[in-house]
């Protein structure tokens, strides 16, 4: 626990905002078959997920490893922005009207993978804990509204 600090990382911060750009662009404006809009059915587990959430983005936004490297481009920086692309491709998918399983996992997975690529570079393994939570809570509300 020594290795970490409590401080403002403006790059984590970067990250969850344009992860969540999608998110509050739909909000303001609904796709044309838009079955996410519709009511969970299992709001208990989403609540986990939302706690989970609200964690994971404050860690890594304020939470520190004193041993980190210099922001440069590696190939975990990388793979989280080739994750934050195919979550891009998701979204553009359900807003042309596919609302397969193909796109629902594309809206699921590669954000929460995006963080944890990134999470993992920045050696910011506190994040990765509640990350992991909202991963599997998210992809089980994935699996149980939209694909069984």
């Amino acid at each position: 626990m020594k290795k970490y600090k409590l401080a403002f990382d403006p790059w984590g911060l970067l990250v969850f905002l344009l992860v969540m750009l999608p998110n509050f662009f739909w909000f303001a404006v609904p796709a044309p078959d838009d079955v996410l809009r519709q009511e969970s059915v299992i709001p208990r587990l989403d609540g986990i997920a939302s706690v989970c959430q609200v964690l994971f983005a404050a860690a890594l936004c304020g939470v520190v490893n004193r041993t980190r490297e210099k922001l440069r481009l590696t190939p975990l920086l990388l793979a989280s922005l080739c994750c934050g692309g195919l979550y891009a491709a998701g979204w553009i998918s359900y807003y042309a009207g596919f609302v397969g399983p193909l796109v629902i996992l594309l809206l699921t997975l590669p954000p929460c993978l995006c963080f944890f690529f990134f999470a993992l570079d920045r050696k910011n393994y506190i994040a990765v804990i509640p990350l992991t939570g909202f991963t599997v809570c998210h992809l089980i509300y994935s699996i149980a509204n939209f694909m069984i």
